[in-house]
């Protein structure tokens, strides 16, 4: 392998004249007076104003290295501290070098150059534009050290270097837990999804989709990634949650994007709008689904332009923020219905991710009541605790089919801070489970009373109009036992509980499976009541 040198002149400290020169320590010169390190060649670059000291390196250069080849490069900086010009022309330079790394190894001499071109070296070869090393060359202390000096080569590739590398892992680790909320998790697909948040929402600051029923976190994720990013220095700006369910008319123009004082009926004060105050932020839009058709193609701009115009204005705004959407809405089926714009969804779907209910988390059912418990300790600065047979009881009724949740992780909160709050002494005890427990049952059943209620929420009233009323109670007999199942194949197990030892079948989950097809339904959407 050949050893190749970048390095541009040292206009001054390269400088030397007559026979004096050889006493003193010039960086390229001495780069190739190494007797460990053999250039093979050298690429200088420098202007035509300091052509003739350029001249005089090279003939130095191959008078104590005759192996190393010489080859020279103009390039007029018309001011060496500008970052974008000496930037540009430095990664001109490399797009146009005929890099050869299966046989050919470079190093960057950080050395010589302004300031800004030392950072533009580091930042091209952290890019792999350059694709090598840094050396850094300093002259010998003392009167006895050699007039070559020494070198140190630095590689950037940070997975070469123990130490750094394990506090890399370390913060990453640090990230997931924020975005976890610190809860020790045992659900493979939940961790997995959550590492790859972590890295997407560090490394990029394009929008993010998440998708999920009511109650799964949704709101709580989103502030918890505004965290990591502030932690990271990424943002400075402020946290802005929307829930867009809330957002009507003109009031959700006004309040999204602004308007202009007298813009309308009541508009007797300028208003800056969410937007705005969102600015070198985070926007979180909940239910983006509710969104009107003319809202949606304004903040479709915002995201693509980072401009809007308020209600009532001829001056367009500015705002820089990034953005994260949620829904608990089938955005895909809305665009096909004309409900939702297909270029705004084309925007949001870059990354998308589906957050599960706790019906689907069941094993993580018992670290989030612990969680529960210290966010009450925290609220209410009383530790709780349960003792260990009501532990056991709760935890065996939340983990089961019976337990629907139907508003996921916010009924568990609700129901842990209720049992929490009449504790005596400190301790939730077994009449308190109880007493809970039946309190579930009777909620998650009034939810389920009307079987029209139920359809109307998973179809739609278009779609139900659609279909034979002779359908409707089986609809909503299947949909009651999948939302108290913990698995398709459970759920057809007690729904062909009869049929299927008659026919001596056990593939219950596919005679679901096309039973909802006929309808256009699927087992997520039966679990999530969508």
């Amino acid at each position: 392998m050949k050893t190749v040198a970048l390095s541009l002149l040292g206009t001054q400290i390269d400088a030397g004249k007559g026979p004096d020169r050889w006493n003193r320590w010039r960086p390229n010169v001495a780069l190739c007076q190494q007797e460990d390190l053999l250039i093979d060649r050298l690429e200088l670059i420098h202007d035509r104003r300091h052509l003739t000291l350029a001249e005089l390196i090279e003939a130095d250069v191959i008078s104590i290295s005759p192996e190393t080849e010489v080859r020279r490069h103009i390039i007029d900086f018309k001011n060496p501290w500008d970052f974008e010009e000496v930037y540009g022309a430095m990664l001109d330079f490399a797009d146009n070098y005929p890099f050869n790394p299966e046989s050919e190894t470079y190093l960057s001499n950080l050395t010589t150059g302004t300031h800004v071109a030392q950072i533009c070296w580091f930042l091209l070869t952290e890019a792999r534009y350059v694709p090598g090393k840094l050396i850094q060359l300093s002259p010998s202390r003392g009167r006895s050290g050699s007039i070559a000096g020494q070198y140190q080569v630095i590689d950037l590739d940070l997975s070469r270097y123990d130490q750094i590398a394990s506090r890399f892992a370390a913060e990453q680790m640090e990230g997931t837990s924020l975005l976890k909320s610190g809860i020790v998790t045992k659900n493979i697909a939940f961790n997995t999804m959550i590492d790859q948040i972590e890295k997407v929402v560090i490394r990029s600051a394009a929008p993010v989709l998440l998708l999920g029923p009511t109650g799964a976190g949704k709101s709580q994720l989103a502030a918890r990634i505004y965290e990591l990013k502030k932690t990271r220095h990424q943002i400075d700006g402020a946290f802005v949650e929307v829930n867009c369910a809330t957002l009507r008319g003109d009031n959700a123009m006004s309040a999204l994007f602004g308007h202009k004082r007298g813009a309308f009926t009541g508009a007797v004060s300028e208003r800056a709008g969410l937007l705005r105050a969102a600015h070198k932020g985070l926007l979180f839009l909940d239910e983006i689904g509710e969104l009107g058709l003319d809202e949606q193609a304004m903040i479709l701009r915002a995201i693509e332009e980072k401009r809007f115009l308020p209600v009532g204005s001829d001056k367009e705004a500015s705002s820089d923020f990034q953005l994260i959407a949620g829904t608990n809405r089938d955005l895909r089926r809305a665009a096909r219905e004309g409900t939702f714009r297909e270029d705004l969804l084309a925007r949001l779907d870059l990354w998308t991710y589906e957050l599960p209910g706790l019906r689907d988390r069941r094993e993580d059912i018992e670290a989030n009541m612990e969680y529960e418990l210290r966010k009450h300790a925290r609220d209410s600065g009383s530790n709780i605790s349960f003792n260990k047979e009501a532990h056991r009881r709760y935890l065996s009724f939340a983990k089961s089919g019976e337990a629907a949740w139907l508003g996921n992780f916010r009924d568990l909160g609700a129901s842990i801070t209720r049992m929490a709050t009449l504790a005596e002494n400190g301790r939730i005890n077994e009449d308190i489970v109880q007493i809970e427990i039946a309190r579930l049952r009777r909620a998650w059943a009034t939810d389920n009373d009307s079987d029209m209620e139920g359809l109307h929420k998973l179809l739609g009233a278009d779609r139900l109009a659609e279909i034979d009323p002779f359908d409707h109670a089986q609809l909503s007999t299947v949909l009651d036992v999948c939302r108290k199942s913990s698995s398709m194949s459970e759920a057809g197990r007690k729904l062909f509980a009869v049929s299927r030892l008659a026919k001596r079948s056990s593939n219950d989950a596919d005679r679901l499976k096309k039973y909802l097809a006929r309808f256009d339904l699927d087992w997520s959407q039966m679990r999530g009541g969508k």
